[in-house]
């Protein structure tokens, strides 16, 4: 398991979990205020299959195939409309494109029949449709401006204990702690800060502690 950094923060005297947040998100938010999902979409069918397509793969992945599927694949009904081998064949880039096809028509078919054709925004609904785990559905109702989680992703997972804001693998449990912290209006946000600090300066095995600037509020900075 990795290095808890939750005692860290109390040794260094570097302030109780609920003091520091509103600094980290402060200096983030102003260090990344281009923060944003990479993923490009145009419509709310478009970021629910973006996102699903996502899993065990780059975003910038998913963006060189996305393109011409959304030019082909318009509304629910065009998923279900062609050959299941067609859909495999559209997205094969992407991997794992037996399950996300199966995934994909069986959203598209329960989005008909239960949701009128439309992304429904409450997790609880999104968390039922086929292929859509927590995490997918947190980003889909974050990004339709209805959060009601906190993404966990890798570089969420690291930076959060990185940070001592959990001392937890399991995403659910990050999640749990995360929103015990950081005031509900910035959930959807913080996550793009997160990430995107991880991505330019956080790194997972060279983090560049000189450049960061949470550097002080940070319990497990190599600079002290």
């Amino acid at each position: 398991m990795p290095r808890s950094y939750v005692r860290e923060a109390r040794r260094r005297a570097l302030g109780r979990r609920r003091e520091r947040i509103g600094p980290i998100i402060d200096r983030l938010a102003s260090e990344h205020s281009d923060a944003e999902i990479a993923l490009r979409f145009r419509s709310d069918v478009e970021l629910l299959v973006s996102v699903m397509l996502s899993a065990q793969t780059t975003d910038v992945n998913v963006n060189r195939v996305t393109p011409a599927l959304f030019q082909k694949y318009r509304k629910p009904e065009d998923y279900l409309a062609v050959p299941i081998e067609e859909l495999e064949r559209d997205i094969y880039a992407t991997g794992f494109f037996r399950q996300k096809a199966k995934a994909i028509r069986g959203t598209m078919q329960m989005l008909i029949t239960e949701f009128g054709g439309e992304v429904p925004r409450r997790l609880e609904d999104l968390i039922r449709l086929p292929g859509v785990a927590r995490k997918t559905a947190n980003v889909v109702s974050s990004e339709l401006g209805h959060a009601q989680g906190i993404v966990v992703d890798t570089h969420v997972r690291r930076l959060s204990q990185r940070l001592g804001l959990t001392r937890n693998e399991d995403p659910v449990k990050i999640e749990r702690d995360l929103q015990r912290v950081v005031p509900r209006p910035d959930w959807a946000r913080f996550p793009h800060f997160l990430i995107w600090h991880g991505r330019r300066v956080c790194d997972a095995r060279r983090p560049r502690c000189e450049e960061c600037v949470i550097e002080d509020l940070c319990p497990a900075s190599r600079l002290r």
